[in-house]
Order: structure tokens, then sequence, then C-alpha cells
């Protein structure tokens, strides 16, 4: 159901059910930042509440209210939720916890909790156990604690399920304008991406951070990603409490492989939103999108007038996706004009301090830096806290190329605190990013890179829960399933017992391989023997763990093997894996993960990533593998995948054999509901 939320977040009149200090500090959060609407306390015995009006009820107030805080225990919330939406009112922050968060201490919180939501009914409700939200464009502080947001007429929406870290970023000393702030809490009704659907109807909004916790219902983060794109406003997430639930499976190696984190994180790059890990870098990009936007190109440029400052801006962005790009011969005559000849010319640039306080000279160094190919430009500056007028020539050389050049810039203190308040506030007037942290402002620029398009193809998903039981199919019948699908397997023969073996492989060409069937890591436990005669098979037999044997023609002419597999986590979908395989899978660690349906593009892409890429593509002469034979294997794969989406548990390909003309599976393993 889709429920709106404009009455909620963007209120004219605030009802406040309760008393004492918690309700009271909602009328107070609300006048200090300038509330123009209504504010009605109702309680039935109070006679005034912060110097407002107090109403018996609901019943008696003079409208039905846009916006509700219920500061009340968990058992009265519920009829006074009922009592609202039965007025018509516009939605209602759920204060109280002991709801479903309490389920392990008691047992009846459940079921409160969907009390809860049968009384609200269509009115929207944030929480339960949660602080609600704040509109600084507006002035509207629905909100319980002291919250460091001011008025303003445009900026970002952050939106968490923690209210302690809803506050500490309202807090936030780094020039951010927060527009808006939301808790979420038990989500008993409303989850993230209903609630950011809702801010991002607002044009004010910039940018939209997202704190994550876990992802429900992932048709509306779907729908989310499309509007936000469609708006153009960039989203960051900040995943953490990674589920365990992509590695309940433990059969293959997929599963391990994968981990707990390959879901969200795969879902986050679908979806086409930038990922950060921390709450620095995550305000930091934020603020970049805000001020300036995503990079045009995953490249930067470095000016500081100290050798060791340009050194720690390249190691720092080492494996960041971020690069600079050498000088053109051009911008070689530009800066060894302005700079002199003692000056060793590069990016990142040292300058020295040869032009230090000439504000002229610096812009016109920073301008010759600032080339369309530069996705931002950095200039790294400390400012101390004595003696700082000497710096401002710093900060004007910075505004001046920003506004010389049209290009984005940004200034970076390699030491968060060593960038003032007042500092900051006149770079931003001047349209220059100021940054706090040289890992943090990489990280944020490196993260604004990832924004893209989401796809559009819909995400697989299991029809129903997840089957309780599976089976693990032998591999004969696991590959039968998988070449009805298109997958190439080699030619091969069943047989139990030891005395027809000869026999089933007289129409088979050697070299052969002999398996037991019926064990997981063959590898591990004797179980597979290569490179055998017919006459071989009976000796090799003799050792095998069972008596179900599948004879093969063996697969010649191998450049390289990959797993290739998927696992159904929960919580994101169908998740692909795609690794170095055979012997390599473990000691390597080399794989990359999507989400079914994963396009040939993004899997081509993902395959030259790898660190057995260079085998693929032909390493120092060897024939290279046949990539189009390795994609229709794996999408091949992903066609079981989609066939079998209410049964299946994990499916997993290793090795996946690739030669110059074929991409065949040596082995394959099938877990799912048999039911």
């Amino acid at each position: 159901m889709t429920r709106d939320l404009t009455r909620l977040i963007r209120p004219k009149s605030i009802a406040v059910v309760g008393g004492g200090a918690w309700c009271a500090e909602v009328i107070r959060q609300t006048e200090k930042i300038e509330f123009d609407g209504s504010i009605w306390p109702v309680h039935p015995k109070s006679p005034d509440i912060s110097g407002h009006k107090v109403y018996p009820s609901i019943d008696a107030l003079p409208a039905s209210p846009d916006a509700t805080f219920i500061g009340i225990n968990r058992h009265a919330t519920i009829p006074v939720v009922r009592e609202l939406a039965a007025n018509g009112a516009g939605g209602a922050v759920c204060f109280a916890s002991g709801f479903s968060e309490s389920a392990a201490e008691d047992a009846t919180s459940s079921d409160l909790q969907a009390d809860l939501v049968a009384a609200a009914g269509d009115m929207p409700i944030l929480g339960p156990n949660c602080y609600g939200l704040i509109n600084a464009l507006d002035g509207a502080a629905i909100w319980p604690d002291q919250h460091g947001c001011k008025r303003l007429d445009s900026g970002v929406a952050i939106l968490t399920q923690s209210s302690n870290i809803a506050i500490n970023l309202t807090n936030q000393q780094r020039g951010l304008p927060i527009a808006y702030v939301a808790t979420c809490g038990n989500m008993a009704q409303l989850n993230q991406a209903d609630i950011a659907s809702a801010f991002l109807d607002d044009p004010r909004i910039t940018a939209l951070g997202l704190h994550i916790e876990g992802f429900t219902n992932l048709r509306a983060w779907e729908a989310l990603a499309t509007k936000a794109h469609t708006k153009g406003i960039p989203i960051v997430a900040l995943k953490v409490g990674a589920s365990d639930e992509a590695q309940a499976a433990t059969v293959s190696h997929t599963a391990s492989l994968a981990g707990s984190d390959a879901g969200a994180a795969a879902l986050i790059k679908r979806l086409g939103f930038a990922r950060v890990h921390d709450l620095p870098v995550f305000l930091e990009t934020l603020k970049l999108l805000h001020l300036s936007g995503p990079l045009s190109a995953p490249t930067i440029a470095s000016i500081s007038c100290s050798g060791g400052e340009a050194s720690l801006m390249a190691d720092t962005a080492l494996h960041s996706g971020i690069t600079f790009p050498d000088l053109t011969e051009e911008q070689h005559t530009q800066l060894a004009n302005i700079l002199g000849p003692m000056v060793a010319l590069a990016n990142p640039l040292d300058y020295h301090t040869y032009i230090w306080r000439d504000a002229d000279a610096m812009a016109k160094a920073w301008s010759a830096m600032m080339t369309p190919e530069v996705g931002l430009t950095f200039s790294v500056v400390d400012y101390p806290p004595e003696n700082r007028a000497d710096w401002d020539c710093a900060t004007d050389a910075a505004i001046k190329a920003h506004k010389t050049t049209g290009r984005p810039m940004a200034v970076v203190a390699s030491l968060p605190e060593l960038l003032p308040a007042d500092v900051t506030q006149t770079l931003i007037e001047g349209g220059v990013v100021p940054m706090h942290g040289l890992r943090e402002a990489i990280s944020a620029a490196s993260a604004t890179t990832q924004i893209a398009a989401p796809e559009t193809t819909p995400l697989a998903l299991a029809p129903g829960s997840p089957p309780h039981t599976a089976q693990v199919l032998t591999e004969q019948d696991a590959k039968t399933a998988l070449a009805a699908h298109g997958l190439d397997i080699p030619n091969g023969a069943n047989v139990s017992g030891l005395s027809d073996l000869i026999e089933a492989a007289k129409t088979l060409t050697p070299p052969l391989v002999l398996k037991s069937q019926g064990i997981a890591h063959k590898t591990e436990a004797g179980a597979v023997k290569l490179r055998l005669t017919a006459a071989d098979l009976p000796a090799a037999a003799q050792s095998m763990p069972t008596d179900s044997f599948l004879i093969e023609e063996m697969v010649s002419n191998t450049v390289a093997e990959l797993l290739i597999g998927v696992t159904h986590d929960p919580a994101h979908g169908f998740v692909l894996t795609i690794a170095a395989g055979g012997t390599l899978t473990e000691v390597l660690s080399d794989s990359a993960s999507f989400l079914v349906p994963a396009s040939s593009e993004s899997v081509r892409a993902a395959l030259h990533t790898l660190k057995i890429a260079p085998l693929l593509t032909g390493y120092r002469g060897a024939p290279p593998a046949n990539i189009n034979a390795i994609l229709q294997a794996i999408d091949s794969l992903q066609a079981y995948v989609l066939a079998n989406l209410d049964s299946l548990q994990e499916v997993e390909i290793n090795p996946l054999i690739c030669t110059p003309t074929r991409a065949v599976a040596a082995d394959a393993l099938i877990r799912k509901d048999m039911s």
C-alpha cells in the first residue's frame, strides 16, 4: 500500500500527546527552528504545557493534526493511533519502545506491534521506538531531544534507524546543510524506502543519505532507485549490520566466498547508490553532492605547498579508483610561467611557497590544474588557530579559481579540526567544497563515482518463504538439470558398483575422469581421479568412498578454471558469485558478486577485474578463453535459477573449465527443496 506522507513530513499543525519532559521538549525543539504553524498539546489533565493551550483529547483539537508526536507508553499508544486515524490525521511518530524490538524479553510485544499497525490503517506512522523527524526547511521538529538543525532553503535528507546516530549527525560541524532527518525505528508500517521516497517529492532536497541496517521490501527499494534517478537526486548508503543469512548454506564454496555482505553490496550497486562505510565519509559525500554533485570523471588534481602533503594525497588515493591525470604540455607551460623554474611540475602539485600571499597568482596556478578532464581539484590547506590572516590567501585563491574556471573545487584539511567553521562557511558561499580529512575527502570523491542509473530488470525474488528443507542432487542429476537450460557438460555415464565400469566407458573417449557421487568436496575426500583409461577405472574406484560413480571425458586445452554459483539470500534475493575456480578458489578468494538476473555486460566487466583475468585474456601469448562461452554458461546458470526460484537454496559449478572454444561444467552441485 502506498501512503501519502506529505502532511506528516511537511506539517502545518503538530499535536503532542502526553505530558512531562519529552513532550515539552518536542515543543521546545520545533519552536527552536521557528515553526510558524499550530502546536496543540494533548493531555487529559494538564492545563498548560510550555505556554500552549492543552486539549483534553484528540477529538477536542481545532482540526485534524498534520503530524502527531505520541509520547506515552506502548499500551496507551495504540488507542491514540486508532483515534488519530479515525479523525483523518496526517501521520504520527510513535515514540514508545517495547514493541517487536523486545520480542526476546516479552513474547507479547510482536502482537502489540501488529495491533499498532492495524490501528493506524492507512495513516502513516514512524516507528515505534523512534525519535521521529526534523524538517529544517519548514521548521518542524516532531522530535523529543536536542538537535543541531537550523532553518534552510535547501539541503540533504538523512534517514536512519538509530535515533542516537541521528542526533549526532544533526550536530556535525562540517558545513553540511541537513534539510530533513528522520528515524524509522522498528519500521512497523513504513520501511526506509517508503520514507525516502516521500523526501524525494520535496524539490528542495539535493541528496539523500541512508543509514541502513537491513533491507525489507526489495520492490520498494527498486522503485526508490528509479524515482531518485528520474529526479536526479543522488543517494548515499551507509550499510551496517551485515546479515548472516547468505551463509545459511554451507555446502558450496559459493556461500563462503559471497560472505554475509555480498548480497547487500550487490543490491546497492544494482540500485545505483554510492556506498560508504563510516559516518565521516557519509557526511563528506553528502556535502560534496550537495555543493558540487558527483565527479564527472574518476580523476582529481591536488595542489599543496608541501611535498609531504602531495605524497599523502597520492598514497591516500591508492586503490580508491581515483587517479591523477598527468599534466599536459599546455599545463606545464602555464604553471612554469606562474611558479617559476624552481618548482617540479606534476599532479599532485607541490607549488612550494613562492607565490604564497599572492591570491591572484595562486588562483591562476589552481586554474591551470582545473582542466575539463579533472573531476575535482583539491587544495590542501590546514588553517592554524593563530595568525589566521596569513591563510586567507588560500581561501581567496580557491574561490577565484572556481569562479574563473567554473570547475569543481574543494579545500581539504589533512586534519579535520584544522578547517574552522567560519572558513567552511566562506568557502561554501564561494562555491568551493570544504572537506575535512584527506581520507574522508578521497573516499567521498570516489563514492560519488559509484552513482549510476539503476538496473531496470527487476530482481529475481522467491515467490514465498524460503524452503525449510533441502536436498543435494547427485552431480549427474545437477548437470542434467543445468544442461536443459543450455549449459555445456562433458560426455559421461553413471555406474553403480565396480563391475560395469569398463563397459560403460566404451562409448567415451579417454582420457577419462572417475568421480565418486554423493560427495560435496571431492578432491579433499579422494573422490576424483583424472587422466584414466577404461582399463584404469576398476583400480581407481577401489579406494573411493562410495560405490556410485560418474565417468566423464576430460576436457582438454584448459585456459583457466572458474567457479560460478548462486545462493539464495532471503534478505537480498539470489546472489551470483563468479570466482577463480578449482583448487585456486580458497587460495585466491578472487570473486565478484551480483544479484540475479545479472546482465552480460556487467558480468563481462567483472571478469576483467578478477586476479585470473590475464589467464582469461591470453597470458604471455597463450590462447585466450572464449569469453562468450563463459557468458553463455553464466546465462544458463541464471536461467536455471529463474526457473526454480521457489525451491532453490544454492547451485554451483566448480570448476567451469574455460578453453579457447568452450566453457564446460566439470562439476556441479544443486541444493534445493524437493517436496
